[in-house]
């Protein structure tokens, strides 16, 4: 008398309901935030018609000008951190002692945050700070020295802040790209400057995109600096210091919504233009494996 085994097929994956969680937290706390920041953008606080929000904000001066200065600070930031990243990180590609000490010096802006880095830098950089009274004593330079409360005090934190994201980002692309490319290109001939142009570059260009793309985002938010070390009245007033005022001053929260729009529609501009141009430029592998 034989038997019959009967195997029954699973129904369906349930490894899926793992996931559930993640996507109530990310339906709590950004899709719903940013649905509802959108629909009260459409509401003027003084009544008007569905875009007369967008519409005040890019017809009064005031306004639409904070979104000039937001980009006149976070280009030049980013790319003075990318640009500076590469070398650096470069050099320092191969695991040794000084690649950990350097990469642990670097850390501590991250640990301290952009409040405390704005107020050592009012210490060291302000009118009577370390800084200006070493160049006037050695008589470099006997003018009064302004690198705060000004574009350059903002433009400096937002370098110290954000250099050490775009060299972590880059050291850990430079150092998965397998050397014996450069090798092999060095004993056909290339020299040091064509295995970084033609090898390194071309494989770096995915993983600078993508800290060239993180350092504009975080630059293009800044905030405390621009208060603490700019001129939120006048040259430094960003995009984000007029979201404030219009939540926390005017209580107008739709006008608050609609310049965040803007500000992250801005950003995902910026960031699609810089994926394009990856593509453009390199449409291969982003490192190489090391076997």
């Amino acid at each position: 008398m034989s038997s019959t085994t009967l195997t029954v097929a699973p129904t369906g994956d349930r490894r899926g309901w793992l996931v559930a969680p993640a996507v109530l937290v990310l339906i709590a706390l950004f899709v719903y935030p940013f649905i509802y920041g959108v629909v009260i953008s459409t509401q003027p606080l003084e009544g008007g018609g569905f875009w007369a929000n967008y519409a005040h904000f890019f017809t009064t001066p005031s306004q639409w000008g904070t979104l000039w200065v937001t980009l006149k600070l976070a280009v030049p930031a980013t790319l003075i951190n990318v640009g500076l990243s590469v070398p650096v990180a470069f050099a320092l590609r191969r695991n040794s002692r000084s690649q950990r000490i350097v990469t642990t010096l670097l850390v501590i802006p991250i640990t301290l945050g952009t409040v405390l880095v704005a107020d050592g830098m009012l210490t060291f950089y302000g009118p009577a700070g370390w800084f200006p009274q070493f160049l006037q004593g050695l008589h470099l330079y006997m003018n009064e020295v302004r690198l705060t409360h000004n574009f350059w005090g903002v433009l400096i934190s937002l370098v110290i802040s954000g250099f050490p994201f775009a060299f972590l980002l880059t050291l850990s692309y430079i150092s998965g790209i397998d050397p014996t490319l450069a090798r092999a290109a060095g004993t056909l001939g290339a020299g040091p400057w064509n295995q970084f142009r033609l090898i390194y570059l071309p494989l770096l260009v995915p993983g600078l995109s993508m800290a060239a793309a993180l350092s504009f985002v975080q630059a293009f938010a800044v905030f405390p600096s621009a208060i603490l070390l700019g001129a939120p009245a006048g040259p430094t007033r960003v995009i984000s210091i007029a979201a404030y005022e219009a939540a926390f001053e005017q209580y107008d929260y739709g006008m608050a919504s609609a310049i965040a729009i803007v500000m992250g529609f801005v950003q995902l501009l910026i960031v699609c233009a810089i994926f394009a141009f990856r593509r453009a430029f390199y449409s291969g592998p982003a490192t190489s494996g090391k076997g």
